[in-house]
C-alpha cells in the first residue's frame, strides 16, 4: 500500500498511480515497516526504556542519591541527570544544550516520580495507540515532550526567580509527564472532534493533574501545559480521523532515533567537552 494515500502499489513501482508519490514501495521495506507499526508496543517500550535509564543513573550516582523524603527517594544525583540530558532554563539557554528538549522526557528524578509517570503511560498508552495508531502515538509523545520542556525553559528565563508554584521546576526539569500531557492534549483534541465522552475523560485528567501540580511543590506545570498544547496541535496536524500511513511510521522511527541520539550525545558531550 502507498504510504501516502493507501492505494495498492507494486513493491518495485517507481511511482504511485493514484497520488504520484515516488517509490511508494519504500525500496521493498514497506510491508516490514507496516508490520513494525502494528506490532510496536508503545507502553512497554516507554516503560522499559525509562526504567532502564533510571536504574543506570542510580548506579552511576553511587551513594549520592536522594532519600530524605518520599518525593526525593532514590533520586539520581543532579550531576548524573545533567550528564544524561536534563533540560530546563539553565541547560537550554545558558548551556546551549538544545537536544535536552528530546532527552529529558526519558529521565526521572526519583522513585515516586518515575512510578507516577509510568503508571499514566501504562494506563493511557493502549487507549491512545488504539485511537491514533502506534506511529502517530510516538510522534505525539515526542512533540509533547519537546513543547513541554521548551515552554518550561522559556518560562524560567522570562519569569526568573518569582516564587510561584507553577514555575518551581523551570530551571532544571525532567520526566515523562510533559510527553504524557502531549497524549492528554491529543486525547482532548480527538474528543472535541469525535467523542464527548473522550473529551470529558481528558478534561477530568487535566483537572486532577492541575490540582496535584498546584498543591505539591516541585511540579513543573509549565512543562505540563506545553506538553498539552504540543499534543493538541500534533493531533490536529496528524488528523486522527484518517488512517495511519507508512509515512507516520518513518517519522516515528526518526523521533525514537533522535531521542536515543540526544541521550547519547548528552553523555558524550558531558564526558569529553565539559570540564
Amino acid at each position: 500500500m502507498c504510504p501516502s494515500c493507501g492505494s495498492l502499489v507494486g513493491v518495485r513501482d517507481e511511482r504511485c498511480y493514484t497520488c504520484g508519490r515516488a517509490n511508494p514501495g519504500l525500496w521493498g521495506f514497506g510491508p516490514a515497516l507496516r508490520n513494525l507499526g502494528v506490532n510496536f508496543g508503545f507502553s512497554q517500550v516507554v516503560i522499559g526504556v525509562c526504567v532502564t535509564i533510571w536504574v543506570a543513573m542510580l548506579l552511576l550516582s553511587g551513594g549520592n542519591f536522594g532519600g530524605a523524603n518520599l518525593l526525593s527517594a532514590l533520586a539520581p544525583s543532579q550531576g548524573v541527570l545533567l550528564l544524561f540530558g536534563m533540560s530546563g532554563t539553565l541547560p537550554v539557554f545558558y548551556g546551549w544544550r538544545w537536544w535536552t528538549l528530546l532527552s529529558a522526557g526519558w529521565l526521572h528524578a526519583g522513585l515516586l516520580h518515575i512510578g507516577l509517570n509510568m503508571y499514566w503511560v501504562y494506563m493511557m498508552g493502549p487507549a491512545i495507540t488504539e485511537l491514533f495508531g502506534p506511529a502517530r502515538t510516538v510522534i505525539i509523545y515526542t512533540i509533547g515532550g519537546v513543547a513541554g520542556f521548551l515552554l518550561s525553559s522559556v518560562a524560567g528565563l522570562v519569569i526568573g526567580n518569582v516564587p510561584l508554584p507553577f514555575i518551581s521546576a523551570g530551571f532544571y526539569t525532567v520526566g515523562a509527564s510533559a510527553p504524557v500531557f502531549g497524549l492528554i492534549g491529543a486525547l482532548y483534541h480527538y474528543g472535541r472532534k469525535m467523542s464527548s465522552y473522550v473529551k470529558q475523560q481528558a478534561t477530568f485528567i487535566v483537572i486532577q493533574s492541575l490540582v496535584f501540580g498546584l498543591l505539591v511543590p516541585g511540579i513543573d506545570n509549565f512543562a505540563h501545559l506545553g506538553g498539552f498544547i504540543g499534543g493538541y496541535f500534533a493531533s490536529a496536524l496528524l488528523n486522527p480521523m484518517s488512517r495511519e500511513r507508512g509515512d507516520h511510521t518513518l517519522i516515528a522511527i526518526g523521533c525514537l532515533a533522535a531521542s536515543f541520539l540526544s541521550i547519547v550525545f548528552s553523555i558524550i558531550y558531558g564526558l569529553f567537552f565539559v570540564q
